[in-house]
Protein backbone atom coordinates (compact mmCIF):
# COMPACT_ATOMS: atom_id res chain seq x y z
CA UNK A 1 0.00 0.00 0.00
CA UNK A 2 1.44 3.52 -0.53
CA UNK A 3 1.32 5.54 1.65
CA UNK A 4 0.76 9.35 1.39
CA UNK A 5 1.79 12.20 3.29
CA UNK A 6 1.19 15.50 3.57
CA UNK A 7 4.05 17.55 5.55
CA UNK A 8 4.21 21.01 5.22
CA UNK A 9 2.75 23.97 4.10
CA UNK A 10 5.30 24.06 0.98
CA UNK A 11 4.19 20.89 0.25
CA UNK A 12 0.48 21.80 -0.11
CA UNK A 13 1.27 24.22 -2.35
CA UNK A 14 3.25 22.26 -4.84
CA UNK A 15 0.42 19.63 -4.63
CA UNK A 16 -2.50 22.22 -5.28
CA UNK A 17 -0.15 23.54 -8.18
CA UNK A 18 0.11 19.97 -9.76
CA UNK A 19 -3.90 19.45 -9.47
CA UNK A 20 -4.21 22.75 -11.25
CA UNK A 21 -1.61 22.00 -14.26
CA UNK A 22 -2.42 18.20 -15.11
CA UNK A 23 -5.42 16.43 -16.45
CA UNK A 24 -3.29 13.38 -14.69
CA UNK A 25 -4.50 12.33 -11.32
CA UNK A 26 -1.23 12.35 -10.00
CA UNK A 27 -0.79 10.06 -6.21
CA UNK A 28 2.00 11.72 -4.41
CA UNK A 29 3.48 9.17 -2.22
CA UNK A 30 6.99 9.38 0.19
CA UNK A 31 9.92 10.06 -2.17
CA UNK A 32 13.82 11.37 -0.34
CA UNK A 33 13.45 14.57 -2.94
CA UNK A 34 10.12 15.99 -1.09
CA UNK A 35 9.80 14.82 2.31
CA UNK A 36 11.52 15.63 5.49
CA UNK A 37 12.92 12.95 7.60
CA UNK A 38 11.90 11.46 9.93
CA UNK A 39 9.64 9.12 8.51
CA UNK A 40 7.89 6.26 10.90
CA UNK A 41 10.90 5.95 13.04
CA UNK A 42 12.75 8.48 14.56
CA UNK A 43 17.02 8.33 14.11
CA UNK A 44 18.08 6.24 17.33
CA UNK A 45 15.16 3.21 18.00
CA UNK A 46 15.92 -0.40 16.83
CA UNK A 47 15.97 -1.06 13.42
CA UNK A 48 15.07 -4.87 12.47
CA UNK A 49 11.48 -4.38 12.15
CA UNK A 50 12.27 -1.48 9.71
CA UNK A 51 13.88 -3.48 7.76
CA UNK A 52 11.25 -6.36 7.41
CA UNK A 53 9.22 -3.41 6.08
CA UNK A 54 11.71 -2.56 3.57
CA UNK A 55 11.73 -6.72 2.78
CA UNK A 56 8.17 -5.96 1.99
CA UNK A 57 7.92 -3.05 0.34
CA UNK A 58 10.63 -3.97 -2.17
CA UNK A 59 8.77 -7.39 -2.86
CA UNK A 60 5.33 -5.47 -2.90
CA UNK A 61 6.77 -2.90 -5.77
CA UNK A 62 7.99 -5.61 -7.83
CA UNK A 63 5.08 -8.26 -7.34
CA UNK A 64 2.73 -5.08 -9.31
CA UNK A 65 2.43 -5.48 -12.68
CA UNK A 66 2.25 -1.45 -12.52
CA UNK A 67 4.97 1.49 -12.34
CA UNK A 68 8.37 -0.52 -12.11
CA UNK A 69 7.44 -3.56 -14.32
CA UNK A 70 5.54 -2.13 -16.61
CA UNK A 71 8.23 0.70 -17.69
CA UNK A 72 10.96 -2.24 -17.57
CA UNK A 73 8.82 -4.84 -19.69
CA UNK A 74 5.78 -3.37 -20.93
CA UNK A 75 8.28 -0.62 -22.51
CA UNK A 76 9.65 -3.09 -24.56
CA UNK A 77 8.90 -5.57 -27.76
CA UNK A 78 8.08 -8.21 -25.33
CA UNK A 79 5.07 -7.06 -23.47
CA UNK A 80 2.37 -4.91 -24.59
CA UNK A 81 -1.34 -4.30 -23.09
CA UNK A 82 -3.71 -4.00 -26.28
CA UNK A 83 -7.26 -1.82 -25.60
CA UNK A 84 -9.82 -4.35 -25.96
CA UNK A 85 -12.85 -2.54 -26.91
CA UNK A 86 -13.41 -0.49 -23.69
CA UNK A 87 -10.89 -3.09 -21.49
CA UNK A 88 -7.08 -1.68 -20.58
CA UNK A 89 -8.11 2.08 -22.22
CA UNK A 90 -7.10 3.47 -18.66
CA UNK A 91 -6.21 6.90 -21.02
CA UNK A 92 -3.66 5.49 -22.87
CA UNK A 93 -1.08 4.71 -19.80
CA UNK A 94 -0.51 1.31 -21.14
CA UNK A 95 -0.34 1.95 -25.00
CA UNK A 96 2.06 5.61 -24.25
CA UNK A 97 4.57 2.83 -23.10
CA UNK A 98 4.95 0.14 -25.73
CA UNK A 99 4.77 3.16 -28.08
CA UNK A 100 7.20 5.52 -26.67
CA UNK A 101 5.27 8.24 -26.19
CA UNK A 102 5.15 8.55 -22.53
CA UNK A 103 5.58 11.91 -21.11
CA UNK A 104 6.90 13.22 -17.24
CA UNK A 105 3.14 13.22 -16.11
CA UNK A 106 2.77 9.58 -16.70
CA UNK A 107 1.55 7.99 -13.61
CA UNK A 108 3.71 4.84 -13.71
CA UNK A 109 6.70 7.09 -14.49
CA UNK A 110 5.57 8.86 -11.05
CA UNK A 111 4.92 6.18 -8.72
CA UNK A 112 8.20 4.19 -9.71
CA UNK A 113 10.11 6.83 -9.03
CA UNK A 114 8.58 7.61 -5.87
CA UNK A 115 8.59 3.74 -4.75
CA UNK A 116 12.38 3.63 -5.15
CA UNK A 117 13.20 6.61 -3.89
CA UNK A 118 11.53 5.90 -0.64
CA UNK A 119 13.16 2.51 -0.31
CA UNK A 120 16.48 4.26 -0.25
CA UNK A 121 15.84 7.10 2.31
CA UNK A 122 14.11 3.98 4.36
CA UNK A 123 17.25 1.95 3.98
CA UNK A 124 19.76 5.21 4.74
CA UNK A 125 17.71 5.01 7.77
CA UNK A 126 18.09 1.72 9.08
CA UNK A 127 21.76 2.21 7.94
CA UNK A 128 22.57 4.94 9.96
CA UNK A 129 25.45 4.71 13.23
CA UNK A 130 22.65 6.00 15.79
CA UNK A 131 20.06 2.77 15.09
CA UNK A 132 20.39 -0.12 17.18
CA UNK A 133 21.09 -3.21 14.95
CA UNK A 134 23.09 -6.21 13.76
CA UNK A 135 25.97 -6.15 11.15
CA UNK A 136 24.21 -8.30 9.02
CA UNK A 137 20.89 -6.43 9.31
CA UNK A 138 23.06 -2.67 8.24
CA UNK A 139 24.42 -5.09 5.19
CA UNK A 140 21.34 -6.04 4.16
CA UNK A 141 20.00 -2.97 4.04
CA UNK A 142 22.94 -2.13 1.84
CA UNK A 143 21.64 -4.63 -0.50
CA UNK A 144 18.30 -3.58 -0.60
CA UNK A 145 19.59 0.46 -0.64
CA UNK A 146 21.90 -0.18 -3.47
CA UNK A 147 19.37 -2.41 -5.79
CA UNK A 148 16.51 0.50 -5.13
CA UNK A 149 19.03 2.99 -6.45
CA UNK A 150 20.55 0.62 -9.10
CA UNK A 151 16.73 0.73 -10.07
CA UNK A 152 16.41 4.58 -9.93
CA UNK A 153 20.17 5.44 -11.81
CA UNK A 154 18.31 2.97 -15.01
CA UNK A 155 15.26 4.45 -14.92
CA UNK A 156 16.35 7.97 -14.61
CA UNK A 157 19.75 8.61 -15.27
CA UNK A 158 20.05 10.91 -11.61
CA UNK A 159 19.29 10.20 -8.06
CA UNK A 160 18.42 12.52 -5.50
CA UNK A 161 20.05 11.30 -1.99
CA UNK A 162 18.92 13.07 0.94
CA UNK A 163 20.82 12.65 4.75
CA UNK A 164 18.35 11.31 7.37
CA UNK A 165 19.65 14.65 9.23
CA UNK A 166 18.05 17.15 6.46
CA UNK A 167 15.04 18.74 6.68
CA UNK A 168 12.69 20.03 3.84
CA UNK A 169 14.48 23.31 4.24
CA UNK A 170 17.75 21.43 2.48
CA UNK A 171 17.13 20.55 -1.63
CA UNK A 172 18.42 16.64 -1.46
CA UNK A 173 21.54 16.85 -3.60
CA UNK A 174 21.56 14.75 -6.80
CA UNK A 175 24.02 12.49 -7.47
CA UNK A 176 24.50 11.64 -11.76
CA UNK A 177 24.70 8.14 -12.77
CA UNK A 178 28.69 7.65 -12.33
CA UNK A 179 28.63 9.26 -9.17
CA UNK A 180 25.48 6.81 -8.18
CA UNK A 181 27.15 3.70 -10.03
CA UNK A 182 29.94 4.17 -7.47
CA UNK A 183 27.87 4.84 -4.42
CA UNK A 184 25.73 1.48 -5.29
CA UNK A 185 28.98 -0.05 -5.69
CA UNK A 186 30.31 0.97 -2.43
CA UNK A 187 27.53 -0.48 -0.49
CA UNK A 188 27.40 -3.80 -2.01
CA UNK A 189 31.49 -4.33 -1.24
CA UNK A 190 30.91 -2.32 2.33
CA UNK A 191 27.99 -5.01 2.74
CA UNK A 192 29.47 -8.25 1.36
CA UNK A 193 31.33 -9.13 4.30
CA UNK A 194 28.72 -9.22 6.54
CA UNK A 195 26.36 -10.71 4.52
CA UNK A 196 25.56 -15.03 4.42
CA UNK A 197 26.99 -17.03 2.19
CA UNK A 198 23.96 -18.73 1.15
CA UNK A 199 22.70 -20.88 -1.03
CA UNK A 200 19.88 -22.20 -2.63
CA UNK A 201 17.07 -22.58 0.56
CA UNK A 202 14.02 -21.40 1.44
CA UNK A 203 15.33 -18.40 2.80
CA UNK A 204 16.98 -16.97 -1.04
CA UNK A 205 14.43 -14.31 -0.53
CA UNK A 206 16.91 -12.37 1.53
CA UNK A 207 19.67 -10.93 0.98
CA UNK A 208 22.69 -12.59 0.50
CA UNK A 209 26.63 -12.51 -1.05
CA UNK A 210 25.50 -14.44 -3.67
CA UNK A 211 22.12 -11.47 -4.20
CA UNK A 212 25.00 -8.93 -3.95
CA UNK A 213 27.29 -10.35 -6.55
CA UNK A 214 24.57 -10.71 -9.06
CA UNK A 215 23.92 -7.31 -8.58
CA UNK A 216 27.67 -5.95 -8.97
CA UNK A 217 27.27 -8.57 -12.19
CA UNK A 218 24.73 -6.17 -13.70
CA UNK A 219 25.98 -3.10 -12.76
CA UNK A 220 29.98 -3.97 -14.32
CA UNK A 221 28.14 -4.87 -17.27
CA UNK A 222 26.34 -1.55 -17.95
CA UNK A 223 28.88 -0.09 -16.47
CA UNK A 224 29.95 1.40 -20.08
CA UNK A 225 26.29 2.66 -20.49
CA UNK A 226 26.29 4.08 -16.47
CA UNK A 227 29.54 5.58 -17.17
CA UNK A 228 29.17 6.59 -20.08
CA UNK A 229 31.87 5.61 -21.77
CA UNK A 230 30.24 4.11 -24.42
CA UNK A 231 32.61 0.91 -24.36
CA UNK A 232 33.29 -2.56 -22.34
CA UNK A 233 36.06 -1.92 -20.03
CA UNK A 234 37.80 -5.57 -20.24
CA UNK A 235 38.68 -4.66 -15.97
CA UNK A 236 34.20 -4.39 -15.82
CA UNK A 237 33.97 -7.77 -17.94
CA UNK A 238 36.76 -9.31 -15.20
CA UNK A 239 34.41 -8.12 -12.41
CA UNK A 240 31.17 -9.91 -14.18
CA UNK A 241 33.17 -12.86 -14.62
CA UNK A 242 34.20 -13.08 -11.33
CA UNK A 243 30.87 -12.02 -9.93
CA UNK A 244 29.26 -14.65 -11.07
CA UNK A 245 32.06 -17.49 -10.48
CA UNK A 246 31.64 -16.37 -6.59
CA UNK A 247 27.75 -17.09 -7.10
CA UNK A 248 28.41 -20.38 -8.67
CA UNK A 249 30.83 -21.15 -5.91
CA UNK A 250 27.56 -20.37 -3.33
CA UNK A 251 26.08 -23.65 -4.81
CA UNK A 252 24.31 -22.41 -7.77
CA UNK A 253 23.77 -23.47 -11.12
CA UNK A 254 21.47 -24.35 -13.78
CA UNK A 255 18.17 -26.68 -13.58
CA UNK A 256 16.65 -28.97 -16.04
CA UNK A 257 12.94 -28.80 -16.21
CA UNK A 258 12.14 -25.09 -17.34
CA UNK A 259 9.05 -24.38 -16.04
CA UNK A 260 9.42 -26.06 -12.88
CA UNK A 261 12.01 -23.31 -12.15
CA UNK A 262 9.29 -21.24 -11.26
CA UNK A 263 7.42 -23.19 -8.39
CA UNK A 264 8.17 -22.64 -4.74
CA UNK A 265 10.31 -25.41 -4.60
CA UNK A 266 14.41 -24.84 -3.92
CA UNK A 267 16.07 -25.23 -6.68
CA UNK A 268 19.23 -23.95 -7.90
CA UNK A 269 18.45 -21.31 -10.39
CA UNK A 270 17.07 -19.43 -8.19
CA UNK A 271 19.25 -16.66 -6.57
CA UNK A 272 16.89 -14.16 -5.09
CA UNK A 273 12.94 -14.87 -4.36
CA UNK A 274 10.21 -12.09 -3.25
CA UNK A 275 7.58 -12.92 -0.84
CA UNK A 276 5.23 -11.42 -3.25
CA UNK A 277 2.12 -12.89 -4.96
CA UNK A 278 2.44 -14.22 -8.54
CA UNK A 279 -0.94 -13.73 -9.37
CA UNK A 280 0.02 -10.44 -11.57
CA UNK A 281 2.54 -12.61 -13.62
CA UNK A 282 -0.29 -15.48 -13.87
CA UNK A 283 -3.80 -13.64 -14.61
CA UNK A 284 -3.01 -10.18 -16.41
CA UNK A 285 -2.58 -11.70 -19.51
CA UNK A 286 -5.42 -15.23 -19.40
CA UNK A 287 -9.38 -14.86 -20.46
CA UNK A 288 -11.72 -14.33 -18.36
CA UNK A 289 -12.89 -17.79 -18.78
CA UNK A 290 -10.08 -19.58 -17.96
CA UNK A 291 -9.78 -20.48 -14.49
CA UNK A 292 -8.39 -22.60 -12.06
CA UNK A 293 -9.73 -24.66 -8.74
CA UNK A 294 -8.56 -21.63 -6.52
CA UNK A 295 -9.47 -18.05 -9.01
CA UNK A 296 -12.83 -19.28 -10.40
CA UNK A 297 -13.12 -15.23 -11.30
CA UNK A 298 -10.35 -16.04 -14.33
CA UNK A 299 -8.16 -13.93 -15.39
CA UNK A 300 -8.34 -10.13 -16.98
CA UNK A 301 -7.44 -10.35 -20.87
CA UNK A 302 -4.71 -7.67 -20.75
CA UNK A 303 -1.08 -8.58 -21.54
CA UNK A 304 0.12 -10.11 -24.65
CA UNK A 305 3.34 -10.26 -26.61
CA UNK A 306 4.10 -9.62 -30.07
CA UNK A 307 4.26 -12.01 -33.18
CA UNK A 308 8.17 -11.21 -33.40
CA UNK A 309 9.27 -11.91 -30.34
CA UNK A 310 7.62 -15.02 -30.20
CA UNK A 311 9.11 -16.11 -33.63
CA UNK A 312 12.75 -16.14 -31.67
CA UNK A 313 11.51 -19.50 -30.74
CA UNK A 314 12.21 -22.37 -32.36
CA UNK A 315 9.09 -24.62 -32.88
CA UNK A 316 5.96 -24.03 -36.25
CA UNK A 317 5.33 -19.72 -35.73
CA UNK A 318 1.54 -20.83 -36.13
CA UNK A 319 1.20 -23.58 -33.61
CA UNK A 320 2.08 -24.43 -30.04
CA UNK A 321 0.22 -27.36 -29.18
CA UNK A 322 2.48 -30.39 -27.97
CA UNK A 323 4.09 -32.21 -30.49
CA UNK A 324 4.42 -28.86 -32.97
CA UNK A 325 8.37 -28.82 -32.23
CA UNK A 326 8.54 -26.10 -30.42
CA UNK A 327 11.48 -25.77 -27.85
CA UNK A 328 11.05 -26.39 -24.25
CA UNK A 329 11.09 -22.86 -23.23
CA UNK A 330 8.20 -21.32 -25.27
CA UNK A 331 6.00 -24.11 -23.63
CA UNK A 332 2.97 -25.55 -24.99
CA UNK A 333 -0.90 -25.59 -25.10
CA UNK A 334 -3.19 -28.59 -23.98
CA UNK A 335 -4.97 -29.83 -26.78
CA UNK A 336 -8.23 -32.06 -26.08
CA UNK A 337 -6.34 -34.69 -25.41
CA UNK A 338 -3.95 -33.62 -22.88
CA UNK A 339 -5.81 -30.98 -21.12
CA UNK A 340 -6.25 -32.56 -17.75
CA UNK A 341 -6.00 -31.89 -14.05
CA UNK A 342 -2.08 -31.71 -13.95
CA UNK A 343 -2.50 -28.21 -16.10
CA UNK A 344 -6.21 -26.96 -15.74
CA UNK A 345 -6.11 -26.57 -19.38
CA UNK A 346 -3.67 -24.04 -19.18
CA UNK A 347 -0.75 -23.77 -20.95
CA UNK A 348 3.07 -22.86 -20.11
CA UNK A 349 4.93 -20.29 -22.43
CA UNK A 350 3.27 -18.71 -25.37
CA UNK A 351 -0.55 -19.02 -25.31
CA UNK A 352 -1.76 -19.16 -28.99
CA UNK A 353 -4.31 -20.81 -30.53
CA UNK A 354 -7.48 -22.29 -29.53
CA UNK A 355 -7.71 -22.84 -25.42
CA UNK A 356 -9.06 -25.37 -23.24
CA UNK A 357 -10.62 -26.57 -20.19
CA UNK A 358 -9.65 -28.90 -17.80
CA UNK A 359 -11.73 -31.34 -19.67
CA UNK A 360 -10.46 -30.70 -22.96
CA UNK A 361 -13.64 -29.13 -24.16
CA UNK A 362 -12.72 -25.81 -26.70
CA UNK A 363 -13.29 -22.72 -24.63
CA UNK A 364 -15.22 -20.02 -25.77
CA UNK A 365 -15.13 -15.81 -25.19
CA UNK A 366 -17.90 -13.94 -23.39
CA UNK A 367 -19.55 -13.30 -26.91
CA UNK A 368 -19.62 -17.73 -27.96
CA UNK A 369 -16.76 -17.23 -30.13
CA UNK A 370 -14.20 -20.44 -30.30
CA UNK A 371 -11.41 -18.83 -27.64
CA UNK A 372 -8.53 -18.76 -30.14
CA UNK A 373 -5.66 -16.08 -29.85
CA UNK A 374 -3.95 -14.94 -32.93
CA UNK A 375 -0.53 -14.23 -33.66
CA UNK A 376 -1.44 -10.89 -34.97
CA UNK A 377 -2.83 -8.33 -33.51
CA UNK A 378 -4.64 -5.14 -35.72
CA UNK A 379 -3.16 -2.25 -33.04
CA UNK A 380 -2.69 -1.11 -29.80
CA UNK A 381 -6.79 -0.56 -30.08
CA UNK A 382 -9.42 -1.89 -32.23
CA UNK A 383 -8.55 -5.07 -30.26
CA UNK A 384 -11.35 -8.11 -29.34
CA UNK A 385 -11.28 -10.48 -26.26
CA UNK A 386 -8.92 -12.98 -28.79
CA UNK A 387 -6.29 -11.00 -30.37
CA UNK A 388 -2.76 -11.34 -29.39
CA UNK A 389 -0.55 -14.36 -27.96
CA UNK A 390 -0.77 -14.64 -24.25
CA UNK A 391 2.77 -15.37 -21.65
CA UNK A 392 2.33 -17.49 -18.79
CA UNK A 393 5.62 -18.45 -16.49
CA UNK A 394 4.34 -19.04 -13.95
CA UNK A 395 1.11 -21.59 -13.41
CA UNK A 396 -1.78 -21.77 -11.52
CA UNK A 397 -1.75 -25.35 -10.88
CA UNK A 398 1.07 -24.88 -8.39
CA UNK A 399 -1.33 -21.73 -6.58
CA UNK A 400 -3.11 -18.86 -8.37
CA UNK A 401 -1.31 -16.42 -5.91
CA UNK A 402 1.90 -18.62 -4.72
CA UNK A 403 3.93 -15.79 -2.95
CA UNK A 404 7.25 -16.86 -4.65
CA UNK A 405 8.31 -14.43 -7.68
CA UNK A 406 12.17 -15.05 -8.83
CA UNK A 407 13.92 -11.68 -9.70
CA UNK A 408 17.47 -13.05 -9.62
CA UNK A 409 18.31 -16.32 -11.34
CA UNK A 410 21.63 -18.31 -11.93
CA UNK A 411 21.21 -18.65 -15.80
CA UNK A 412 20.66 -15.14 -16.23
CA UNK A 413 24.25 -14.92 -14.54
CA UNK A 414 25.68 -17.60 -16.72
CA UNK A 415 24.48 -15.14 -19.71
CA UNK A 416 25.86 -12.52 -18.30
CA UNK A 417 29.12 -14.22 -17.50
CA UNK A 418 29.12 -15.49 -21.39
CA UNK A 419 28.18 -11.77 -22.57
CA UNK A 420 31.33 -10.65 -20.48
CA UNK A 421 33.54 -12.76 -21.85
CA UNK A 422 32.29 -12.46 -25.75
CA UNK A 423 32.54 -8.59 -25.07
CA UNK A 424 36.56 -9.28 -23.80
CA UNK A 425 37.59 -11.63 -26.40
CA UNK A 426 36.81 -15.05 -24.50
CA UNK A 427 35.40 -18.23 -25.06
CA UNK A 428 31.88 -17.26 -24.51
CA UNK A 429 29.98 -19.94 -27.23
CA UNK A 430 30.72 -22.78 -24.67
CA UNK A 431 28.60 -20.68 -21.76
CA UNK A 432 25.69 -20.04 -24.17
CA UNK A 433 25.68 -23.83 -25.25
CA UNK A 434 25.99 -24.75 -21.78
CA UNK A 435 22.36 -23.70 -20.73
CA UNK A 436 20.67 -24.41 -24.44
CA UNK A 437 21.73 -27.88 -23.56
CA UNK A 438 20.30 -28.11 -20.44
CA UNK A 439 16.93 -26.32 -22.38
CA UNK A 440 16.95 -29.34 -24.82
CA UNK A 441 17.61 -27.24 -28.28
CA UNK A 442 21.05 -27.36 -30.77
CA UNK A 443 24.21 -25.94 -30.04
CA UNK A 444 25.25 -22.54 -31.70
CA UNK A 445 28.21 -23.11 -34.20
CA UNK A 446 29.29 -19.70 -33.75
CA UNK A 447 28.09 -16.83 -31.59
CA UNK A 448 26.85 -12.98 -32.52
CA UNK A 449 25.89 -10.26 -30.23
CA UNK A 450 22.30 -10.68 -31.76
CA UNK A 451 22.78 -14.53 -30.76
CA UNK A 452 22.89 -13.45 -27.40
CA UNK A 453 20.49 -10.81 -26.96
CA UNK A 454 17.92 -13.47 -28.59
CA UNK A 455 19.30 -15.73 -25.99
CA UNK A 456 18.38 -13.84 -23.12
CA UNK A 457 15.30 -13.07 -24.20
CA UNK A 458 14.55 -16.71 -25.04
CA UNK A 459 15.50 -17.52 -21.45
CA UNK A 460 14.88 -14.13 -18.84
CA UNK A 461 11.32 -13.20 -20.86
CA UNK A 462 8.70 -11.32 -18.37
CA UNK A 463 11.27 -11.20 -15.39
CA UNK A 464 12.08 -7.73 -15.84
CA UNK A 465 15.15 -7.13 -18.06
CA UNK A 466 14.08 -6.87 -20.96
CA UNK A 467 14.47 -3.21 -21.51
CA UNK A 468 17.63 -3.22 -19.12
CA UNK A 469 19.15 -5.79 -22.16
CA UNK A 470 17.85 -3.45 -25.04
CA UNK A 471 19.74 -0.64 -24.02
CA UNK A 472 22.67 -2.10 -23.34
CA UNK A 473 22.25 -3.94 -27.06
CA UNK A 474 21.90 -1.13 -28.77
CA UNK A 475 18.22 -2.08 -29.39
CA UNK A 476 15.58 -0.03 -26.84
CA UNK A 477 15.03 2.40 -29.76
CA UNK A 478 14.72 -0.12 -32.33
CA UNK A 479 11.56 0.14 -34.10
CA UNK A 480 8.94 -2.82 -33.52
CA UNK A 481 5.09 -3.17 -33.89
CA UNK A 482 3.13 -0.16 -33.03
CA UNK A 483 6.06 1.87 -32.13
CA UNK A 484 4.99 5.32 -32.85
CA UNK A 485 7.70 5.90 -35.82
CA UNK A 486 8.59 9.35 -33.99
CA UNK A 487 10.25 7.98 -31.56
CA UNK A 488 12.53 4.90 -33.26
CA UNK A 489 16.08 5.77 -33.20
CA UNK A 490 15.08 8.62 -30.21
CA UNK A 491 18.39 7.26 -27.58
CA UNK A 492 16.18 10.09 -25.55
CA UNK A 493 13.86 7.32 -24.78
CA UNK A 494 16.54 5.31 -22.99
CA UNK A 495 16.09 7.19 -19.70
CA UNK A 496 12.30 7.37 -18.39
CA UNK A 497 11.51 11.59 -17.81
CA UNK A 498 12.03 12.74 -14.56
CA UNK A 499 8.40 13.35 -12.82
CA UNK A 500 7.21 16.79 -12.57
CA UNK A 501 6.72 17.30 -9.60
CA UNK A 502 9.79 16.44 -8.48
CA UNK A 503 11.24 18.97 -10.82
CA UNK A 504 9.08 21.25 -9.17
CA UNK A 505 10.04 19.95 -5.53
CA UNK A 506 13.49 19.72 -6.05
CA UNK A 507 15.73 22.58 -8.25
CA UNK A 508 18.77 20.38 -8.37
CA UNK A 509 16.81 18.09 -10.54
CA UNK A 510 17.29 18.62 -14.09
CA UNK A 511 14.82 17.43 -16.54
CA UNK A 512 16.70 14.36 -19.02
CA UNK A 513 16.77 15.45 -22.28
CA UNK A 514 14.01 15.18 -25.25
CA UNK A 515 10.78 16.01 -22.48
Amino acid sequence: MNKKFLTNLGFLTILSALFAVSCTNLEIDETDSVFPTGGDEPVGVPMPQSLTQLYNDVYGQLGNQENEYALMEVSTDELLVPTRGTDWGDNGIWRTLHAHTWTAAHLFVLRAWNNQNQNVFRATEIIDSRTTKTPQEEAEARFLRAYSMFNVMDLYGQVPFREVDEGPEINPRVLTRAEAFDFIVNDLTTAMPNLPSRGPSTETNLASKATANFLLAKLYLNAHIYKGTGTPDPADMQAVIDAVDAIEADGYGLASGYFDIFKEDVDTETIWWLRTSIGNRIWNGLHYNMVSPDNQGGGWNGFSTLAEFYDLFEGDPTDNTVGSGQEERRGFVPDASNADASNLGIGYGFLIGQQYDVNGNPLEDRAANPLAFTKELPGLVGNNERTGIRVIKYHPVNGAQTPHQIIFRYSDALLMKAEAQFRSSGDALALVNQLRGVRGVAALGSLTEQDLIDERGRELYIEYWRRNDLIRFGQFTKDWEFKEPSSVGDTNRNLFPIPSNALLSNPNLTQNPGY
